[in-house]
């Protein structure tokens, strides 16, 4: 029997239509080509620290980092069910079609159940780009062998690994150092989601800190014998009335110079010119993410809301695999083009059906590279005509799809560009032109916005033609800050992400990585943040807040700053292609891990208002709620023990700890430190010691219900006990019942680390 794995329902059923004859089982559907089942995304999950050691359950420093020496998955419960039914069918298979999505991360959640399951049987890969039939059909008939994709799951498998190691690992780290710093919240830190976030962190800083300056842009006009230009006037000699980027900054510099031109004599000199013929390919179709940013620019929406556009559109088969980072189509697709432009023609958009109507489809454009192609290609119209009612935002989603599908069968664009200077009074003046020469694909993509003065139509001139000044004048401008970060901008963000690194010699080495996060991911990673309370949407721009300070600044550049998270991208995209190793990988990620756990124990945070500070240690005092009500305790705990019961909000700083409180009931006061005695139950039977243990360790006999006060005092060994009659378990400052150390520990799920 041949099985076929989807990734999820709607692919099987697609696939199983164009195995013929569907019929619907519990779980499958059996076809004349075999039997197609599902999983539902990741029906395995990495388990949770506490599943490697019990201890783990509990939030320590000292434990930190937490490294698997052998990894585990477990079933995820809501899956359960149709894990079993998947495992069962398995285990009847002859041969087995691996059909996840055509991506890093569809590799892997089918591999790992074949895996886990222990599977022998032989296994082959689908690869489905698009769900319209002949799409299927052409993959259906261009299997490969799965062993093919072991790079592309093992690279998955070091992404998944890498995110748990410090995901669990410094949220705890630095949740647990700002609970010591009196702070009652979790900081979830993630290998991609922190340095994204401090990215808008930064941009904020920028605008707030930003202080508008002047300057003078000076313009002149001149005369050729045959015709006018303007040109603008470049510095030649940089000094304290320029700005970084040569800005003039200083009025009285610009008047000096505006009167220097305008004096007798007016005659400069055709110093160079240059004139270079330029082709402007045509815009390449669709990734995921440059889909978010072009969908965000025209229309406002969000990358979320452009992902579920795009995925709907897939399963309705109108377009191509929508989490796809790649731009470029394979040359066994440039035949569908005719059948594409058909469909269409008929939409009823009147500048697309323009569009269409006047495409080429002989012309191919740089789209058609085999070489780009891994497994998936870009985003585009399928054979499949629009022939059903679309929401407002899948059929612009859809459009645009359509429109840069469409513009790949127009010529290019071909201009011929000028650029010449003038030397007039011993400075240089710098003017552009632009002819064109073929407007192709152009004629529906508007081009850049560029300010008039910048771009003028040149007269014919030679190098050494003279010309003649008519006049001059001075532009002031105020330079702005920075745009604050939208949804899709921040996604643009991740993807150009070399432009954010702290080291300049970095942004070379990044220039040409993937970015940051996946294109199935960076929708997520945004949202999550904005969900979580550490980014605020004010007028569809991204602010962060006083938390996302909190954590950033807490944080070392390390994680908060792209250069090591753009680098692992990097390696993880070598590592599909074959180059690099798991093993040494993860290797990598364990020192990181360790060491940014080591800097979290002196981590620096703001000093949080109205916090009470332990009287023992210095430490900060938080409420927690105990079985016996709320109490005040330590955020040193376990290493300072101290507690205060509550009084009205605040720690009963006026005796009511857990020794005072004992010694107004009654209990004995110890003579070495004036804490109280209680009596306690050891090896060698009942004794009393003092409740300030391990600082105090004074103990005594019983006699008679009461400590042995007439010289039974334990003095054998230094600590005033016994170890064989002295269990320290038995001196915990608070009793079971006031105190409950899980009140302590933050609790978080292997699902916040992405």
């Amino acid at each position: 029997m041949r099985l076929y794995i989807a990734e999820k329902p709607s692919m099987a059923r697609e696939l199983a239509a164009c195995l013929k004859n569907p019929k619907k089982g519990n779980g499958f559907i059996e076809t004349d080509g075999g039997i197609v089942t599902w999983l539902v995304g990741h029906v395995l999950q990495q388990v949770e620290p506490a599943a490697y050691d019990p201890k783990y359950k509990t939030w320590r420093a000292e434990d930190l980092p937490i490294v698997p020496e052998k990894w585990k998955l477990e079933v995820n419960p809501a899956t359960e069910k149709q894990f079993q039914i998947v495992k069962a069918l398995i285990g009847r298979a002859d041969e087995i079609i691996h059909a996840g999505d055509p991506d890093r991360e569809g590799q892997l959640l089918v591999d790992e159940v074949l895996n886990f399951v222990g599977n022998r049987r032989p296994v082959k890969r689908i690869l489905l780009n698009a769900l319209d039939e002949t799409s299927i059909q052409r993959a259906l008939a261009d299997m490969r062998k799965n062993s093919e994709f072991f790079n592309l799951q093992q690279s998955a498998l070091a992404r998944s690994r890498a995110d748990w190691l410090i995901g669990m690992n410094l949220s705890r780290a630095y949740t647990l150092a700002a609970q010591r710093h009196g702070y009652n919240l979790v900081l979830p830190v993630g290998r991609v989601k922190t340095p994204t976030l401090a990215l808008v962190v930064r941009r904020e800083r920028e605008i707030q800190n930003f202080k508008p300056v002047d300057f003078y842009n000076i313009w002149a006009t001149f005369e050729h014998e045959n015709g006018t230009f303007v040109a603008k006037f470049k510095p030649t000699k940089i000094n304290s009335a320029y700005d970084s980027e040569e800005r003039l900054i200083r009025e009285d510099k610009a008047q000096e110079l505006l009167e220097k031109f305008l004096n007798e004599p007016r005659i400069g000199l055709i110093f160079s010119r240059k004139t270079t013929e330029r082709k402007e390919s045509q815009p390449l179709p669709f990734s995921l993410s440059s889909l978010q940013i072009a969908a965000g620019k025209s229309f406002g929406y969000s990358p979320q809301e452009v992902l579920d556009a795009a995925q709907s559109l897939y399963e309705k088969k109108l377009t191509t695999y929508p989490r796809s980072d790649c731009e470029y189509l394979p040359s066994v697709q440039f035949s569908d083009a005719p059948t594409i432009l058909k469909h269409l023609a008929r939409i009823g958009d009147e500048s697309l059906k323009n569009l269409v109507t006047h495409a080429n489809d002989t012309i191919k454009s740089r789209t058609w590279d085999d070489k780009k192609i891994s497994a998936h290609h870009a985003i585009i119209p399928t054979q499949k005509p629009l022939n059903m009612q679309l929401s407002a935002v899948e059929l612009n989603v859809y459009k645009l799809i359509a429109k840069n599908y469409a513009v790949q069968f127009y010529p290019l664009h071909i201009y011929d560009e000028t650029v010449l200077t003038v030397r007039y009074k011993l400075e240089i003046f710098s003017a552009s032109g632009k002819v064109v020469k073929q407007l192709g694909w152009r004629e529906f993509y508007s081009a850049p916005k560029v300010k008039a003065e910048d771009e003028t139509i040149l007269p014919k001139m030679a190098t050494g033609d003279k010309v003649r000044n008519t006049g001059a004048e001075i532009k002031k401008g105020t330079t702005t800050p920075p745009k604050r970060f939208t949804s899709s901008s921040l996604v643009q963000g991740m993807k150009n992400i070399h432009k954010y690194v702290k080291k300049p010699e970095s942004a070379k080495i990044l220039r040409d990585v993937y970015g940051i996060g996946t294109e199935a991911t960076r929708a997520t990673i945004i949202d999550e943040l904005i969900q979580r309370g550490f980014l605020k949407v004010v007028k569809k721009n991204l602010q962060p807040t006083e938390r996302a300070y909190l954590l950033i600044d807490a944080l070392p550049d390390e994680m908060t700053y792209p250069d090591a998270t753009a680098y692992w991208e990097d390696r993880l995209n070598s590592m599909s292609n074959g180059y690099g190793k798991l093993d040494d990988f993860l290797d990598g990620q364990i020192e990181f891990t360790e060491r940014l756990c080591a800097a979290a124990t002196t981590a620096k945070f703001a000093e949080p208002e109205n916090i009470f500070k332990c009287p023992t240690c210095g430490g900060a005092l938080v409420k927690r709620n105990g079985k016996n009500g709320e109490f005040w305790g330590c955020t040193n705990y376990p290493d300072c023990k101290t507690m205060f019961e509550d009084d009205n909000g605040k720690p009963d700083f006026d005796g009511k700890n857990r020794s005072a409180r004992l010694l107004k009931e009654g209990a004995p006061k110890c003579p070495t430190c004036g804490g109280a005695l209680v009596k306690r139950n050891g090896k060698n039977g009942e004794f009393w010691g003092c409740t300030n243990y391990p600082k105090c360790r004074t103990t005594f006999d019983d006699k008679d219900g009461k400590p042995d006060f007439d010289g039974k005092k334990f003095l054998r060994a230094q600590n005033f006990f016994a170890p064989e009659d002295f269990n320290p378990a038995d001196f915990e400052p608070m009793s079971p019942e006031d105190f409950n150390p899980a009140d302590f520990e933050p609790i978080l799920s292997s699902a916040d680390y992405k």
